[in-house]
């Protein structure tokens, strides 16, 4: 983990002070200049995201104001959770896991790899009801449902496929610039959205019934870009959580300002010899009605359900 450096601000001393309070001011803002530099913004595409514990964003002055030598205001802090399994379920472990959701009682399940990428349906822990397979060269990734619609995105295809939700029958696809990695639904101000990562550390919006890209956020922890954002999960209480590609990790992200609020530890799930066997951590569904998340891996054995709690 790193520890981003916070950056203070300074105020110039007024002309016409007195010399001995302009030597102070001098000097206290000298010393404040001279702490470390914040580090350059992360790489879009290449660098992992920064898992930092300090506190994030800046002190500021209020309107009007005056700021004081020996403080400032307290900025908001990520929180540090954990995961705390409740219950296991088994996972097929032939499973690319890419995307994974829930309606009703119902866990859909989106994997990837060419020639072996599907979209599979029914009760969590049991074989699927409804399965289809995705046609080489796609490559299956994240999923969501909206109304009666299910999406399905690709990875370098550039295409979403719209689906029936109760019989997975593909209905038409639509293409899109760059990168699916993740896909969520959200209500938003009174109306619907989906939510799309392609990989780096912008979020896109989308209209659910074109899939027209609408606006989007950036993401930032600390002030710096969390790239790799992968599968997303959309909860009602506004927030947007994502795997992290590559780590243990899942952020919970404010979609308004594209603040991560929370960093999930989610490691040690998985036994050292089921570890060596499989890929990733990702795929991350709320449970209906409770607090708690279903989530799995690429080629996981199990999937567990857990809640989040301080570290």
């Amino acid at each position: 983990m790193t520890t981003e450096p916070r950056a203070t601000r300074t105020r110039r001393a007024r002309p016409g002070t007195h010399a001995l309070a302009l030597v102070a001011v001098v000097t206290v803002a000298g010393a404040l200049l001279c702490g470390p530099a914040e580090p350059e913004g992360a790489n879009r595409r290449d660098v992992a995201a920064h898992a930092a514990t300090a506190p994030a964003g800046q002190g500021r002055i209020p309107a009007g104001g005056r700021a004081k030598a020996t403080a400032s205001p307290a900025a908001p802090q990520t929180q540090l959770l954990r995961v705390v399994t409740r219950n296991t379920l088994p996972h097929d472990p032939r499973a690319f896991t890419q995307g994974l959701e829930f309606r009703g009682a119902t866990l859909y399940e989106s994997t990837g790899r060419v020639g072996q990428s599907s979209l599979r349906a029914g009760p969590p822990g049991k074989p699927p009801t409804r399965y289809v397979e995705l046609p080489a060269p796609l490559f299956g990734e994240g999923i969501t449902l909206t109304g009666s619609k299910l999406w399905q995105l690709t990875w370098r295809n550039g295409i979403a496929i719209e689906r029936n939700p109760t019989t997975l029958a593909e209905r038409r696809r639509v293409s899109y610039q760059g990168e699916g990695w993740g896909l969520c639904h959200q209500r938003h101000a009174g109306r619907e959205r989906l939510v799309m990562s392609d990989g780096t550390d912008r979020l896109t919006f989308r209209d659910p019934d074109t899939f027209t890209a609408t606006g989007g956020i950036d993401v930032r922890q600390n002030g710096q870009p969390v790239t790799r954002l992968n599968e997303l999960e959309c909860t009602s209480d506004g927030f947007v959580y994502a795997n992290v590609y590559r780590t243990d990790t899942i952020l919970r992200i404010d979609p308004h300002t594209g603040t991560v609020t929370a960093n999930i530890d989610a490691s040690g799930l998985l036994t050292a010899p089921e570890r060596r066997r499989a890929k990733q951590l990702n795929g991350i569904a709320a449970v209906p009605g409770t607090d708690t998340f279903l989530i799995t891996g690429k080629l996981w054995p199990r999937m567990f359900e857990v809640t989040f709690v301080p570290r």
